[in-house]
């Protein structure tokens, strides 16, 4: 199994360096080809090594090699395959396969096809790296490993000055997640003397409930970025400025899902510690609603997709949080294919609409693409958690956690969300493919997506369907490291209410969303004219001003204090020193230069005078040690 181990590690590195070796060529189709059927090679090796552990087989556990040994410090370069591990092994090589093949038709007349597959290959590779490392310092090199690719991605076309600040925003923004992330990991070294995942969770049960809780909260605020979760929020909605099969990969296999996954690894330790576990709960409860009340207004095609990634991973951190690990991991696999699907789909209409976002531009598409319409329309089914899709037995499971629990504002809240999020989503629907066909106002003439990019897309459809009826399956294989704690309502007539109730409460919610916007009457430009004085549409519409607020209370008085640092410390102190320490020796060789002037009796000279100062101070110094004792004797009697 270790060769299908490798295999399903390695071939997203070859597919990118294959394709580095074009980075500089004009486009080549290969450099897209090669890339994607290694990533297939990778997704096959993650099947037969899926197939192994649910045929029983003990984990699978590799050592390359040493990578640091000193003292105690033992880490080597090490990689696991377990029923976690190979959950999101598959995941990630699925969905990535997929967004490969996809971006071959996507990223067609791109100049930087070739880079751009070299940079997504990379990408998937650091995240193969992070969920398949057995120890805290692999995790931690391929969680750096997907920072640095989001934001090669992100920033793809940098001549866009609004795609360079999006990606530096990401970056930025992780970047002070992961001081806290590192903190944690510090933390678990110097209290365990170990980063091996199975030494450390060996250990935690015997220290101090106080450490435990910091080794916690530091641990989840490095989630906290990477998963976007608030305040560290704001550059996940920013990062659609990249090309959208990176949104598709980012949301859907890679990035986002790190700070669930880590949460869900790190499980001995949370359950530890039951009172952070349930700030993490409430938080991701706030967020999910948080998010989807931004979608609601919003008039952003892709922005509205992030603002439900973003929603969703709540629903993900309140399912981790109360100790439902396996039921978090659920909802991530069912949830990337239902949303790189959405995106995907979203690819399609911009290609269409000549890379136009406003879906009040859109309208009545669905008569020139139908294929882009049937598979949005149904991952939005499933998004809304509508039976029998994926949606519905991964997200109602965490409603049923909540109300199992005894967190009845967490199930409430979940549960309002549930409804907002059907109706962003079909609002979305109902915007691009019903009604007037306002497109031609601006004389846009769409056309479907090529064959093949529809044929890529069809198996996130189909799972996207049926995934959810592999729960059971999944439950028995994954609960055989994670808690295998089962989640239902005690009466059966309040579970039949509790899931009827919500069905209904949903499906209202999609009807609601196409009366409004699925007729005739959707104006343009605007569309929302008699909402937009009104105090909470604008407040949802500025992201509750929060960007606002980090601009104006954090980065302008930053960057206040940086000029000042700069004129009056930097150019006035450090470069004044180190300028006037140049300007002394110039000035010394400018007036000793004379020296060297190649004439051979002002060289001798010179050397004379050299020797005779030499001897001079000899003779001072040696006199001086020979007689220091009289000297003292003579110096005290003076008084010095």
């Amino acid at each position: 199994m270790e060769l299908y181990l490798y295999l399903a590690l390695f071939s997203p590195l070859a597919g990118s360096l294959f394709a580095g070796l074009f980075g500089a060529s004009p486009r080549t189709k290969i450099a897209g080809v090669v890339p994607s059927l290694l990533l297939l090679l990778s997704f096959v090796s993650s099947t037969v090594l899926l197939i192994y552990i649910l045929s029983g087989g003990e984990k699978v556990h590799v050592e390359m090699m040493t990578w640091m040994a000193t003292g105690d410090l033992y880490i080597p370069f090490g990689f696991i395959v377990d029923q976690v591990s190979v959950t999101m092994m598959m995941v990630v090589t699925l969905v990535s396969t997929v967004v490969h093949f996809y971006s071959i038709g996507y990223m067609d007349h791109d100049k930087g096809f070739n880079r751009f597959f070299s940079y997504l290959s990379a990408f998937v590779f650091s995240m193969m790296i992070l969920v398949m490392s057995d120890n805290f310092a692999g995790l931690f090199i391929g969680w750096e490993g997907v920072g640095l690719c989001s934001w090669l991605l992100i920033g793809f076309w940098y001549h866009k000055e609004s795609a360079t600040w999006a990606a530096n925003e990401a970056f930025i923004m992780n970047r002070i997640a992961d001081l806290g992330m590192l903190i944690g990991i510090f933390l678990v070294y110097w209290n365990t003397g170990s980063l091996q995942y199975d030494q450390v969770f060996a250990t935690v049960g015997s220290l101090d409930k106080e450490v435990l809780t910091w080794m916690g909260i530091f641990l989840f605020i490095g989630a906290m970025g990477k998963s976007a979760q608030f305040p560290l929020h704001t550059w996940l909605a920013d990062a659609m400025e990249g090309p959208t099969p990176v949104s598709a990969l980012i949301h859907a296999a890679t990035m986002v899902t790190a700070g669930v996954y880590l949460v869900v690894r790190a499980n001995p330790l949370y359950d530890l510690i039951p009172n952070v576990g349930l700030f993490i709960a409430s938080l991701g409860a706030f967020v999910a609603l948080f998010a989807a009340s931004m979608a609601l207004v919003n008039r952003d095609m892709k922005r509205i997709i992030a603002y439900s990634t973003l929603s969703q991973l709540g629903y993900m951190f309140v399912a981790a949080g109360l100790g439902a690990y396996w039921v978090a991991l659920f909802h991530l696999m069912a949830h990337a294919f239902f949303k790189a699907l959405l995106f995907l789909g979203a690819g399609n209409v911009m290609h269409a609409m000549h890379n136009e976002l406003d879906p009040f531009k859109m309208g009545g598409l669905r008569k020139v693409m139908k294929g882009t319409f049937i598979m949005m329309t149904l991952a939005s089914v499933a998004l809304a958690g509508i039976y029998p899709f994926a949606g519905f037995f991964s997200k109602d499971l965490i409603l049923e956690v909540g109300f199992v629990e005894n967190h009845y504002i967490i199930y409430t809240v979940l549960l309002f969300t549930a409804g907002l999020t059907a109706f962003y989503s079909f609002r979305l629907v109902a915007l691009i493919f019903h009604g007037e066909e306002r497109y031609k106002l601006f004389g846009i003439h769409p056309h479907e997506a090529y064959k093949f990019m529809l044929v890529a897309m069809s198996p996130l459809l189909l799972l996207a369907i049926i995934a959810g009826s592999f729960k059971m399956t999944y439950f028995e294989m994954v609960t055989a490291v994670l808690p295998a704690t089962e989640y239902h309502v005690h009466s059966a007539i309040a579970y039949w209410i509790m899931t009827i109730g919500t069905q209904l409460f949903v499906i209202l919610a999609i009807a609601f969303a196409y009366k409004k916007y699925a007729n005739n009457k959707v104006k343009v430009p605007d569309g929302t004219s008699k909402m937009e004085n009104n105090l909470c549409y604008k407040t949802l519409s500025n992201q509750y001003y929060i960007p606002y607020i980090y601009e104006e209370y954090l980065v302008k008085p930053y960057r206040e204090l940086s000029s000042v640092f700069w004129k009056q410390v930097d150019m006035k102190v450090v470069d004044a020193t180190v300028d006037g320490i140049a300007g002394i020796i110039y000035a010394g060789g400018e007036k000793t230069r004379v020296m060297q002037s190649g004439n051979l009796s002002t060289m001798l000279k010179w050397m004379v005078a050299g020797t005779i100062g030499l001897l001079s101070f000899a003779v001072v110094f040696g006199l001086a040690v020979r007689y220091s004792g009289e000297i003292k004797i003579i110096l005290s009697g003076l008084g010095v």
